[in-house]
């Protein structure tokens, strides 16, 4: 196997204090060459993502480091939620693989005009992403950079720490690396947590976040339709079990994004979701519950084995919601274990998110699967 196909190299630690867990992970990826690394933490370490990089650097003599903090952290075979823990992916790639980025709502076209030659060799670079949720631009950012001609995942980090995320020490409202697929043959699979209990409804009136009428009947009409007689004896029970889904125009994998129902009107027959609305646009409704949730992960590896074929994994990012994880699967049937059952071993780092970035826009609820062969 050559220097240009050598697997990647992944390292978990539980270490709670941030020195001794990045010591542990320099250790762990010792020796393994590489320029480019990826650092996830927990919340924990979120305070300490710019130190723990620069100490990685120090040990490993990885030159460049992308960074972010989420709810918890993933590898391999394992998933640190809501506790101390970090890992570590190092990727065996050409310098010329890929380009840091980190900024405000125009890196995107920073990329661009900096690296021009780089950006049209390229193509359309996929770009790994991360987001401070509570940067008034996150999602304009996303759609500017999507829109300058990139392929975006990733995620939105921890709402803590002063510096969530990091490229080479700078952060900003995005930060994140690219890289050209003419250089690294790239993967990518999206699963939702959702299953839609209908056809999309034409939203035929509505005011801000609020549903009035849906085909031109009353918003709550057509939502006891599509839950069934059970859950419309008692709209209570749908917290938490059912959702508000936006399809995505032009989608030709009838892709939607999940948001929050809000509030319900019995006596106006009024639905609120957390989201803006306007006449003319689609919605459905899905119901989200364990079940459906480990059959489209399922979906989306199995897709993904089909896609890549026989060629090798040399390493992967799962990057998934942080209201996924053990809140949604437990074992033997949790996130890691479906990837490795259906993909086998591979180096294999990824956080709980705030949000997931697929292509260009923010998703909820999902979990976005990356893999470099």
């Amino acid at each position: 196997m050559t220097n240009e196909t050598k697997l990647f190299s992944s390292a978990l630690s539980q270490a709670p204090k941030w020195r001794e867990n990045a010591e542990e992970l320099a250790s762990l990826v010792a020796g393994t060459g590489g320029k480019l690394g990826i650092l996830y933490t927990g919340e924990t370490f979120a305070e300490k993502l710019s130190a723990m990089t620069v100490f990685l650097k120090e040990r490993t003599e990885v030159e460049d480091w992308v960074a972010a903090s989420g709810y918890g952290v993933i590898g391999n075979d394992a998933e640190y939620f809501g506790e101390a823990g970090a890992a570590a992916l190092i990727l065996n790639l050409d310098v010329n693989a890929y380009r840091l980025f980190a900024g405000d709502s125009s890196v995107g076209s920073t990329l661009v005009s900096e690296h021009s030659a780089w950006v049209a060799e390229a193509s359309m670079p996929l770009a790994l992403t991360h987001v401070d949720p509570r940067h008034p631009e996150a999602a304009g950012a996303v759609r500017s950079f999507a829109n300058s001609g990139g392929f975006l995942i990733g995620g939105l980090t921890a709402a803590s720490g002063e510096t969530p995320h990091l490229a080479n020490g700078t952060s900003g409202c995005i930060s994140g690396v690219a890289f050209s697929p003419t250089s690294i043959e790239i993967a990518t699979g999206l699963s939702q947590g959702c299953t839609p209990l209908s056809k999309p409804h034409e939203i035929t009136q509505c005011q801000n976040n609020i549903l009035i009428e849906l085909d031109g009947q009353p918003a709550l009409d057509l939502f006891k339709q599509d839950i069934g007689a059970e859950l419309s004896e008692d709209l209570q029970s749908c917290s938490g079990l059912i959702f508000a889904a936006l399809p995505v125009p032009g989608s030709d994998t009838a892709d939607y994004t999940v948001r929050n129902l809000v509030g319900i009107d019995a006596d106006q027959k009024l639905i609120a979701i957390a989201a803006s609305l306007e006449p003319g646009d689609q919605i459905l409704f899905c119901r989200r519950d364990r079940e459906n949730a480990v059959r489209d992960m399922r979906r989306m590896t199995l897709d993904l084995k089909r896609r890549i074929e026989n060629k090798p994994i040399r390493g992967g990012i799962y990057i998934s919601c942080a209201a996924r994880g053990p809140n949604q699967f437990q074992q033997p049937e949790r996130e890691t274990d479906i990837i490795r059952e259906i993909l086998g071993d591979f180096p294999m780092i990824g956080f709980f998110a705030n949000g997931e970035i697929s292509r260009d826009r923010i998703y909820a609820y999902t979990g976005v699967l990356t893999l470099f062969l």
